[in-house]
Formats: C-alpha cells, structure tokens, sequence
C-alpha cells in the first residue's frame, strides 16, 4: 500500500513538473505583423510574373497563402483601425474616417497583448493618418514603442529611408529569451509617390505585364507605373527576407506567427479610395512553423482583416471577452492553422463601406457606400450618389493619389472635350446600386444592377448586407450616417472646401498640380 502511494505520489510530482516545463509548440508564440502600404495581392505567388517577391513567397509556401483576404474599408487609417481593433469600420466612430482622432474608448490588439505580459514595439507606419491621443490629449502608443534609429539609403529617393530589418532586429536585442513579444512593421512602401519609370531603368519591360486592369488604359503611361509600383514591393520585400533571416539566425522562426498583408488595393485610380473587387482586395500570407498544421496550402475561402486581432489575441492564450477590447464580428484563424487540407473558412460573406475619406466636398461631406460580398458577387449601394465619388473636381479628385495614370485619364477627357470610358469609370458620378459578377468580371465593369436577370439577387443581397450591418450598430442603417460625417479632422482642414474655393491655401501634396479640374465636368 505504502509503495503504491509512493509511485502515485511520484508520478503527480513528476506530472506536475512537466506541465510547467511545456514543449515548443505549447509556449506562447511570438507575434509578428508586417503590412504593406498600398499593395494589392500583386506579388508572385499570387502570379504576378512582373513582380518578384521571395520573402512573402517563402511565408506563403511554408504557411498559408490566402486567395480571398479582404479589408472592410479601402483606404489607410480606416483600415488600420479595423486591424487594430477587430471591428469594421463603422462600428468605429470617428475611426470610420480617414486623418480624424482615434477615439480612446476602444482598446487595440497591442495594448491588450502588452498588459497580458508581451513585449510590443513597432517601426515604419502604424497607425494613420489621423492622431491617437489619451483622454488628457497625450500621445497614445497604441502599437508599443516605436523603433527608428536605424536608417539606410533606398535604391529609391521616394522609398522610406527607415531600415526595418535593422529596426526590428534592435527590438529582438532587447527581449530576454523567454519573453514573448508582438511586433509591427509598418512599410511605406508601395505608397506613392515613385520616380516615374524606376522599374524600366531597373530592368523591367512593359510587356512582362501580363494584363492591365480593364479600368485602367492599356497604354505605356500606365504600364511604366505599374512596373515602379512593382519596383516599390520588390524593395519591401527584400525587408522581408532579411527579418525572416533574423528570426531564423536567433532561433525564433518556430515559434513566431508572421502575417504579412496590406491596408488595402494599390494607389490607382478606382482602386484605393474605393469598395470595389481590386479595392478591399490584399494579400495576406501567414506563417507558423509549431501552429499550422498542413503548410503550403492555397485556402479560397473569404477571410477579412478584423480577424487578425482575434487571431492573436488567441493565439496569445487571451480571452477576448475579458480583455477589454469591444466585442468583434471577426473570427479567429485558428481553425484554419488546424486543417489538414484546404477547405471553406467559417465566413460565407464580407461586409465593405466608407464614409468619408479624403476631404474635398461642400461641407466636409463623405461619399457613403456599403457592399457584401456572396456567393462570388459583390453588390454596393452608394447612398448620396448626387457627390462627386472621389471628391469634387474643383478640389483635384483628392481621394485618388496623383499619378501619371490619374493624370493621363484626367488629360485624355480634357483632350476629347467629353467625359469618355475611363474617366467614368474612374472619377464620374455612380448609380444608386452596383452589381457584380466577380466571377465573369473581377474589374468590376459590368453593372448588372438593372438586369432583370438578377433582380431577385440584387434583392436579397441588399436586404441581407442591410440586416447584418443593423447587427452591428452601422449608424447609417439608423437613419443617423450623417453623424460620421460630423467627426472633426485632425490635421486642421476642417472646412476645406469651403476655405479652398475661398482662395486659401492648403498643402495637398498627394496630388499633383495638374489634377485640378477649372471647369466642373458635366457627368
């Protein structure tokens, strides 16, 4: 009797020091966010012969590459707000909006992690543009402490000259060996603007393009800037592969889960800014050696960028209804990590939307849209489709960023004497309602709002976006959107439109000279 109680005794003690002594792939893994500024899913895993990109393409083979990653708004601090907080934008407030303050009731994944005993830090662009304050109006560190003394010299005059890799590597240096951390590097890069025809002089040729989107103008204005676009992922992407050399040469890669994506769809016209296929379409590859269990898979099913933080935040062990943060709508990966094969993700539709963007209309207004996609069919709706979608022309279209294929476009109409095909689609006035077929048309061209073939569909897809967006509190399902509209702006332009026609001077450096329409167009 006394032996057996011996060898029980022995094995609750040896039990016991195995359950505080954990493998590998039961520690808390470190956290590792990387977000491009401005990228589609153009790099060459996605197929994209003339863009080369090893760094996201290693993540992409050795994880998860995701075919149909979106992000709820298109345009950068309504999308960073989404990724930080695990909400859609409009359940966000002022956060809805672009270049506002962010407001202090809602909590971001990193703060969370933080209190919750990681180490969190970040370099490059976090949030923004827009100010994150505390309630006594100082600064709030809503990503950590920031990393930046290291610089480099780009091969690019126009490319940041923070060195990334060498950021993030001093924040590795200052972590102990058991501590788990969560870092952000946020590129410049491929935001505009690039020296005009980089990519040619670097050994790219305009016909490699394989295909110009049906919105743009297949001309070599447009393709030179598709090649210094690629140019400017290419050179993010060498960041890549040094961090992942880091995290490897310091035995880390194992145990760090990397999610590499962007804000949102590239700086052209009809693209950032916008709610259609190629705006709120981004990659997102994703990588963990001790979590994922099949690597190497393609997954198609709808994934959106408000299921990141819950993805951490559980990964992190931490649960998301005591952590403080508000309650999401976003859905943890991990189910995916667990698969054996490819297969649906636990998502059957997105929800899409904006409100107001850049500045540039009578009244500081926004250009209201909502959309879901289902079942491979985007619809939107545009509620105030008497505005100007991109900003009024007066004011430059300020909502699309300058760029030799905005300027051709803007030059071709002004050339014609009328408002042709491209400038239409590009900058004129919209219908109430838009449907698409992104199966048969992944450019969005083809309205079939008033096909009395989709009718019953147009229908049912509205009547379902509006419901579930009622769920979540969208204030303009209330009767009350007019309030997003109201959030004052944080770069002292409140009032633009008005000040602008008035004669007063502002600093839109986005946007080139030329953008500026002295005669309003008739649509």
């Amino acid at each position: 009797m006394k032996k057996s109680i011996l060898i029980v005794s022995c094995l609750l003690i040896l039990t016991g020091t195995i359950s505080r002594i954990q493998p590998v792939a039961s520690r808390r893994p470190n956290l590792l966010f990387l977000i491009a500024d401005d990228a589609g899913p153009d790099m060459s895993a996605y197929g994209r012969s003339w863009v080369k990109t090893p760094g996201f393409d290693q993540v992409a083979a050795n994880g998860i590459l995701f075919q149909k990653a979106y992000t709820p708004n298109a345009k950068c601090a309504p999308s960073r707000s989404c990724i930080l907080t695990g909400r859609n934008s409009w359940q966000l407030d002022a956060a809805m909006n672009h270049n506002i303050f962010f407001p202090t009731t809602f909590r971001t994944f990193p703060e969370v992690l933080a209190r919750n005993g990681y180490a969190t830090g970040f370099t490059g662009k976090g949030y923004g543009p827009g100010k994150a304050l505390t309630d006594d109006g100082k600064p709030r560190p809503m990503l950590g402490m920031e990393f930046a003394k290291r610089t480099l010299t780009p091969p690019s005059t126009l490319f940041s000259e923070n060195d990334y890799a060498a950021n993030f590597s001093d924040f590795l240096s200052a972590q102990g060996a058991d501590q788990p951390w969560s870092f952000w590097v946020g590129f410049y890069e491929p935001h505009r603007a690039y020296e005009y025809k980089i990519g040619e002089r670097r050994g790219k040729k305009v016909g490699q393009i394989t295909r110009v989107p049906g919105y743009l103008p297949d001309v070599d204005t447009v393709r030179n800037d598709l090649l210094d676009y690629a140019d400017a992922i290419e050179y993010l992407d060498t960041h890549i592969q040094k961090i992942l050399k880091t995290l490897e040469e310091k035995g880390q890669l194992s145990n760090t889960l990397i999610v590499i994506t962007s804000d949102h769809g590239m700086p052209f016209p009809r693209v950032k800014g916008n709610q259609y296929e190629a705006s709120n379409h981004v990659p997102l590859a994703v990588m963990w050696a001790d979590g994922i269990r099949q690597k190497g898979r393609k997954e198609s099913g709808y994934v959106s960028l408000i299921d990141i933080a819950p993805t951490f935040l559980e990964a992190a062990g931490i649960n998301w209804q005591s952590s403080g943060m508000h309650d999401t709508p976003g859905k943890s990966l991990s189910p995916v990590f667990a698969a054996t094969k490819p297969g649906p993700t636990d998502r059957n539709y997105l929800l899409v939307g904006q409100e107001r963007h850049d500045i540039g209309r009578p009244h500081d207004e926004g250009y209201p849209i909502r959309g879901v996609h289902k079942d491979g069919f985007l619809y939107l709706k545009n509620y105030e489709p008497s505005r100007w979608p991109v900003c009024n022309p007066e004011t430059g279209y300020l909502n699309c960023d300058g760029s030799p294929s905005k300027t051709f476009i803007l030059n071709q109409r002004r050339a014609n004497n009328r408002n042709d095909y491209y400038w239409k689609l590009c900058f004129g006035k919209r219908p109430l309602e838009e449907l698409y077929d992104l199966k048969t048309d992944p450019d969005c061209l083809k309205n079939l709002a008033q096909s009395s073939a989709h009718k019953a569909r147009k229908a049912s897809l509205l009547a379902f976006m509006e419901t579930k967006l009622t769920e979540q509190g969208d204030l303009r399902m209330k009767g009350f959107g007019h309030l997003y509209e109201k959030y004052p702006l944080s770069n002292d332009t409140n009032g633009f439109y008005e000040r602008f026609m008035k004669g007063e001077k502002f600093k839109t450096g986005w946007i080139n000279p030329g953008d500026y329409d002295k005669k309003t167009p008739v649509d």
